[in-house]
């Protein structure tokens, strides 16, 4: 069910009990909201695409998004209930999730899995990561997941993020890219094969050169976050890049906030399972978001009542 180019190990973890789903019929008109990201990242640019594939299947499920300055502020607006769902990455899911104060947070769908890397313009001196030390890293937003997972890489490879490195906070996502151009920043850290940042890094001339942490960094890296996972960006990938890049990434996910109504959830679920092929469409470089991909990404008790009840059906959760 995944592709060759993500191992996952996560284990399934116990079923939770189904609940009675009502659910809407397609005509009824749905309206959620979606909490995103910066302009310029990889979560606007996937709830864009996400809600036009939505219409496609369900036209009367309305997907109206919020910008919001990522992963981090999206958990305090679904704890506050002023966004339905949010786009959240996993760093920040599974300290959310399995913590304390989870409070009726319930994962509904993958986004997809993000790998991360470093990239640098093609002449650039910098070849590995170690080449970074002492310069100035763009490493993403404030609030960002990705950020967050950008600290984890340098510190699990032996370079402390405020100490080893001059980091670099984004305002937004988008503006990664002209820093790395013009001088300022050494390196972009991004995640995700589609990431707006590395396709306009490698489509920029003179083109780009992509990297990851060591291969001899990825068990201490593994073992400093439960979210992460090795994965494989296939050779091909980007322009120019000859050889397959062995790195970590983790996924990210659709969350619900607490009291989301079943018949909501359902209704939703089932309009991604059927708008796979549009996604595909308006997310070219992504892996279409397949709920069937939960059980190997969390466990089912963090899952929504109605996704779980998805997933039973689909044959993907035990009944």
């Amino acid at each position: 069910m995944l592709r060759h180019w993500l191992s996952l190990t996560a284990a399934m973890a116990m079923a939770v009990p189904l609940w009675p789903v009502r659910s809407l019929r397609a005509e009824e008109p749905l309206r959620l909201v979606l909490g995103t990201a910066t302009p310029g990242g990889g979560f606007p640019a996937y709830g864009e695409a996400l809600a036009a594939a939505l219409r496609e299947v369900d036209p009367a499920l309305e997907l109206a998004r919020r910008a919001t300055t990522g992963s981090s502020e999206n958990l305090v607006l679904l704890r506050e209930g002023q966004v339905d769902l949010a786009l959240v990455q996993g760093e920040y899911a599974h300290e959310a999730l399995a913590g304390p104060d989870r409070a009726g947070l319930a994962v509904v769908a993958p986004v997809y899995a993000a790998p991360g890397l470093f990239v640098v313009p093609a002449a650039s001196p910098v070849r590995a990561l170690a080449d970074l030390r002492g310069r100035p890293v763009a490493l993403g937003t404030r609030s960002s997941g990705l950020t967050a997972m950008g600290r984890t890489v340098l510190r699990g490879a032996g370079l402390e993020p405020e100490r080893d490195i001059q980091p670099i906070l984004l305002d937004r996502a988008g503006d990664g890219p002209e820093m790395v151009r013009d001088g300022r920043a050494a390196a972009l850290w991004g995640g995700g094969l589609g990431w707006p940042g590395f396709r306009a890094m490698a489509a920029a001339p003179g083109g780009a050169r992509f990297f990851g942490p060591p291969a001899e960094a990825l068990d201490a890296i593994l073992a400093l976050s439960p979210s992460l996972r090795r994965m494989t960006v296939p050779a091909g990938t980007f322009p120019a890049q000859a050889e397959a890049i062995a790195t970590v990434g983790s996924w990210s996910f659709i969350i619900a906030r607490p009291g989301l109504e079943d018949s909501a959830v359902s209704r939703l679920v089932r309009a991604i399972d059927r708008g796979r092929d549009a996604l595909a469409r308006h997310l070219p470089h992504e892996r279409a978001s397949d709920p069937r991909d939960l059980p190997a990404a969390v466990p089912a008790a963090w899952l929504h009542p109605a996704t779980a009840a998805f997933l039973r059906e689909a044959g993907a959760l035990p009944p």
